[in-house]
């Protein structure tokens, strides 16, 4: 079955706003997503952006205040006010429980889309155990063996080749999403992807 590759975090507020849709729009078109979960600590400045904690105030307050209320409305998100406590807690356990979900053939998609609700909506700390266990049970998935799984040489690896491979394909934050080698950033381009995946858009990417 053909696939979308998406690469995107387990705090994004981004991929927590289009989530549900990309997944609805990628089983209506048959696609497999295959999930990339990477650092985007290394990531973004990986591609030349700044840490979004460095950029200017109004700007954060327009991209991660205004931008998300409007979207978290459009698509029927919820979300808390204001950014979530742990925010700048690490990711890495989260993301690696992701991979190995993946990597068992369990429901990764389903995993995915409630840590980030958990994160955005009800202010979960996605570096606590008995949070992301919590978590886990909601979705009918044992925490404990992806605990184990996230935590040995072959996940982490997999984990920093994701990240180096989204430096080295220009993906320039969470999410990002490719329908065959086509980059699309952002989820208000989900229904772009829903239009590639029916019709591909002329031209390639990365541009020649």
């Amino acid at each position: 079955m053909a696939v979308i590759e998406y690469f995107y975090s387990a705090h994004s507020a981004f991929a927590y706003l289009g989530s549900q849709r990309f997944m609805d729009i990628a089983k209506a078109a048959g696609r497999t997503i295959v999930h990339r979960p990477y650092d985007l600590r290394i990531g973004i400045p990986g591609v030349g952006s700044s840490d979004t904690r460095n950029r200017p105030p109004n700007h954060r307050a327009y991209y991660f205040g205004r931008e998300i209320d409007r979207w978290a409305e459009y698509r029927s998100a919820p979300v808390m006010n204001g950014i979530p406590t742990h925010h700048h807690n690490d990711p890495a356990l989260a993301n690696g429980m992701l991979i190995a979900a993946q990597d068992q053939k369990l429901d990764a998609g389903a995993l995915a889309h409630r840590m980030l609700e958990a994160h955005w909506r009800d202010d979960a700390d996605l570096a606590d155990r008995p949070t992301l266990t919590a978590i886990c049970k909601d979705v009918g998935i044992a925490a404990e063996p992806l605990f184990k799984s996230a935590e040995v040489p072959a996940v982490a690896a997999v984990y920093k080749a994701n990240t180096e491979e989204a430096i080295a394909r220009s993906v320039f934050g969470s999410p990002t999403y490719f329908v065959d080698g086509d980059m699309f950033y952002g989820q208000d381009r989900l229904e772009l992807v829903e239009r590639a995946l029916k019709q591909p858009f002329k031209g390639e990417w990365p541009r020649k």
